[in-house]
């Protein structure tokens, strides 16, 4: 898929969270918005500190209006391991296999490092593409500018 635009649809998916799980972007559609978080990988430093950073403040991502979805390439038993050891409490989505197909359809796939980059997209409730931001691999997100997007997406 190519021409993800802002405005547009967001790319449905369904992957394996940190428990097996299947979720679903489509499974928020006309409830909640989302946040999607690419991320390269798990136990990285840049990443652990994020995902720590999102589950400190998840009160504040995952309302009865919004929600908060992690992707990344790694294969689900890294992402349970990932979760248990820092105490990481929402999804986080194995985009393993097809590897990193999800992250193709937003256009945020590294093929040399076989890893999403570091993106964020805001997904308002009626499915289409709010918002996004691409961080350099060293540069950690603006999770205030993350909620204040997610915010104004819910208000439509």
């Amino acid at each position: 898929m190519s021409g993800l635009i802002l405005g547009g649809p967001a790319p449905d998916f369904t992957l394996r969270d940190q428990f097996g799980q299947d979720v679903s972007l489509s499974d928020y559609r006309g409830r909640k918005a989302v946040a999607i978080l690419f991320y390269p990988y798990a136990f990285s430093g840049v990443c652990t500190g994020e995902m720590a950073a999102v589950r400190d403040r998840l009160a504040e991502f995952m309302t009865f209006d919004t929600e908060v979805l992690a992707i990344s390439c790694d294969p689900v038993y890294s992402l349970r391991a990932f979760a248990d050891q820092d105490g990481l409490n929402f999804p986080l989505l194995s985009d393993f296999w097809p590897h990193g197909e999800v992250a193709r359809a937003y256009e945020v796939f590294d093929e040399t490092k076989g890893a999403p980059r570091r993106s964020s997209y805001v997904i308002g409730p009626d499915g289409v593409v709010r918002w996004s931001v691409h961080n350099a691999l060293p540069q950690g997100r603006d999770l205030d500018e993350h909620l204040a997007r997610l915010r104004e997406a819910v208000a439509g």
